[in-house]
């Protein structure tokens, strides 16, 4: 019957874990995508016969992942080849200028002692402590479960816990927290990327953010076949569990009847019966009526100047001389500040843009195929509904991200090259203007303004990088998790004999106890 069938619209990384956690409890599971493939933002572009990938490069947190399968009895192992790296990044601000971050502490610390001097090591070490408390704070009571408010959060982390909550520093902005930290400024640039991480400005983002640099030293991966095989090894392991996916298919609206989705149109006509939809889009999509009028309730409009960063990327097989690569390499501007003003105050390319390179043919090493696959990408506001930059602005861009590339030693014998800008991303994400992260993270409240798994109309349930926890490949698969936990925990209220549950700390009990009160 359509009540005991859940539709999940779109296969990125959060409907594709919703979909296994649903379909390992029971629930009938249909998938409706309209791409031909799976992962969301998780894409790749086929140049000369070889995939490179274009969305996300990084995987971190493997514990998310870990749990997702085997709380559908498998091992990530069965279904992929990960390789950690020994080396997370190479860094450079000129051809002498160079420092490399290893996953120990103690190897980054002599790394920054060489770079820096003995007093910035030690710092960092300090620093390294601060950023895996804050994760340590955050990890249950924010990452893993429902969206709190200030108060619930303050509540879950203990409100006698006074050192804990204002160790989270969610007041200072995370450019002011590495100032106290790091006196030479490449070393503030370095740690301040990270914020780009969650597609914000490390002028405006928390300090909370922090975090982020724990979770590379907790460990990076390279995924054999690309970050696009994580995306295939999950739409695999929720066929085997009996998860139906129809690719190529768009949704024209949401039905609602009574206040409650009942199903969908698609743009070819057809009516498809369910008893609770999730929706893995972006969230803005659904206030701008993407989804039908009936639908905008459930949303929440997300303005301009809230968005996160867009990019230029430019996909290319290449051949490269001078500077040995590894497998994720920033080359930084010399003004940090003026590049993130271009991009969210002026809203334009940044005149000196930092570049990341990911070599997708290298491990921590040199690279095993010529030509190589590269993805070059630099960030970019999110103005993709607004504008399509034309090829002057993008060669001018393009001029100054080689020139920055010579000055630090490496020269880029591009061959054959894909380029995507904001404008392209908007047609592939709609509503989103090219923002590839939902809302920026600036300022403290704005974790707590992202959307939550659940919305004004019943039955119908958010999940994908854009709401709650926030981007990011793992944060994505989080979503899906607890707008998974959150169905099942209303469809308990109404079957108040279901009992369920996952493993990995997302978890439901019967309908009034501990997922009702963790709202």
């Amino acid at each position: 019957m359509a009540d005991d069938q859940v539709l999940i619209v779109g296969a990125g990384m959060g409907g594709l874990a919703s979909a296994i956690d649903l379909a390992t409890m029971g629930f009938g599971v249909t998938v409706i995508e309209r791409a031909q493939y799976p992962g969301g933002k998780m894409r790749q572009v086929t140049i000369g016969g070889a995939p490179i990938d274009c969305g996300p490069t990084v995987f971190t947190m493997r514990w998310v992942f870990d749990e997702l399968f085997a709380t559908a009895n498998a091992a990530i192992e069965d279904y992929l080849t990960l390789t950690p790296l020994r080396t997370l990044a190479r860094h450079a601000w000129s051809e002498r200028e160079r420092l490399d971050l290893f996953t120990d502490p103690a190897r980054t610390a002599d790394a920054v002692a060489s770079f820096s001097g003995p007093e910035e090591g030690q710092r960092f070490l300090a620093f390294c402590a601060d950023a895996r408390s804050i994760y340590r704070t955050l990890k249950s009571p924010f990452l893993s479960s429902s969206r709190p408010n200030p108060l619930t959060l303050a509540g879950r982390i203990g409100v006698h816990r006074c050192a804990a909550l204002f160790g989270i520093r969610p007041f200072e902005t995370m450019w002011g927290a590495l100032s106290k930290y790091f006196h030479d400024p490449r070393l503030r640039q370095l740690f301040g990327r990270y914020a780009t991480y969650a597609g914000s400005s490390p002028f405006a983002a928390p300090a909370t953010l922090m975090l982020i640099a724990h979770v590379e030293q907790d460990g990076v991966w390279a995924i054999d076949g690309g970050m696009q095989r994580l995306a295939e090894a999950l739409e695999q392991l929720a066929r085997a569990k009996g998860v139906s996916f129809r690719f190529g298919e768009e949704v024209r609206r949401i039905v609602i009847k009574n206040r409650t989705a009942r199903g969908i149109e698609l743009t070819s006509g057809e009516h498809i019966e369910a008893g609770a939809i999730i929706l893995n889009a972006d969230a803005a999509a659904l206030a701008a009526g993407t989804f039908g009028n009936a639908a905008i309730p459930a949303g929440k409009s997300l303005s301009a100047k809230d968005r996160s960063l867009s990019a230029v990327t430019w996909a290319m097989t290449a051949e490269t001389q001078g500077l040995e690569l590894l497998r994720h390499n920033v080359f930084f501007s010399h003004d940090y500040a003026a590049e993130f003003d271009d991009i969210f105050e002026e809203r334009k390319l940044p005149r000196s843009p930092t570049v990341y390179i990911c070599a997708q043919d290298r491990i921590d090493g040199a690279s095993r195929k010529s030509p190589e696959r590269l993805m070059m990408l630099v960030n970019a506001p999110p103005i993709g509904d607004q504008k399509h930059f034309t090829q002057e602005e993008i060669a001018a861009c393009e001029s100054q991200v080689f020139s920055l590339l010579e000055r630090c030693g490496l020269l880029v014998l591009a061959q054959q090259v894909d380029v995507t800008q904001p404008s392209d991303f908007h047609l592939m994400f709609p509503a989103t203007g090219g923002a590839l992260y939902g809302r920026a993270s600036h300022g403290w409240t704005a974790s707590f303004r992202r959307p939550a798994s659940t919305t004004r109309i019943g039955g119908l349930y958010l999940a994908g990088g854009s709401t709650h926890p926030g981007a990011g490949v793992p944060m994505a698969a989080l979503s899906g998790r607890l707008a998974a936990m959150h169905l099942v925990s209303d469809r308990a209220s109404i079957r108040t004999s279901v009992r369920v549950g996952m493993s990995g700390g997302i978890s439901t009990a019967s309908a009034t106890t501990d997922v009702l009160r963790s709202r």
